[in-house]
């Protein structure tokens, strides 16, 4: 049966890590043990994945990496209706954009996330479409640690991944002077922060604390 979306010319797309014990949220494990940060990134995705799909915004997909062959990824797929598909690419920037540039072959609007940004709210997701919608070019959030937790565009945008500095301070700053040597339009909503140390998991749970008393 089809699903009545608000934004059915739109599409978000997760990225999420496959989570492998080890393997993912390794910068937690100054204070946690590497059965802690996989439950991290499990809590983490999930709780995005909730936002993502409560409402029926718009259609989600799930792009997985190293690999979509995981159990998490079939019950995110049964659990939440959302298409899985498995990133392609040598780095950051070649993800991202092999991503956009299928989501753009389907839809008229693409907005980009990772799994780990608590921040998030479904009202942020809503005005990344709108944004997209009133002919900007490009949507971000800017993070507070100077990189950017989502993008949206509504065509292909190459010059936005290549050689970037990704997981440095610069990463908005490159962008915004390649959006302005480009002549791009773009929107920027209001900044947030993910989960990437031991420091920002406390601040989540203090986040979750709070909402829950």
């Amino acid at each position: 049966m089809a699903i009545d979306y608000q934004y059915p010319h739109a599409v978000l797309l997760i990225f999420c890590k496959t989570p492998l014990l080890g393997q993912v949220k390794t910068r937690l494990m100054s204070e946690l043990n590497a059965e802690e940060a996989l439950a991290a990134h499990l809590e983490l995705s999930r709780r995005i994945l909730r936002l993502a799909t409560k409402n029926r915004l718009c259609p989600v997909e799930l792009w997985c990496a190293p690999t979509l062959e995981h159990p998490f990824f079939a019950e995110a797929a049964r659990t939440y209706g959302v298409r899985l598909c498995e990133q392609q690419g040598r780095d950051l920037g070649e993800r991202m954009h092999y991503a956009l540039i299928r989501a753009l072959c389907r839809y008229r609007c693409a907005v980009l996330i990772g799994s780990d940004c608590p921040s998030l709210t479904e009202d942020d997701l809503e005005a990344a479409i709108n944004a997209l919608d009133k002919a900007a070019d490009a949507v971000f959030s800017p993070a507070e640690d100077g990189g950017y937790v989502l993008v949206g565009l509504n065509r292909p945008q190459p010059e936005l991944f290549a050689a970037m500095p990704w997981g440095t301070s610069a990463v908005m700053e490159v962008t915004r002077a390649r959006l302005a040597a480009l002549g791009e339009r773009h929107v920027e909503l209001k900044p947030q922060w993910d989960v990437d140390t031991a420091e920002d998991f406390a601040r989540y749970r203090k986040l979750i604390n709070a909402s829950e008393d």
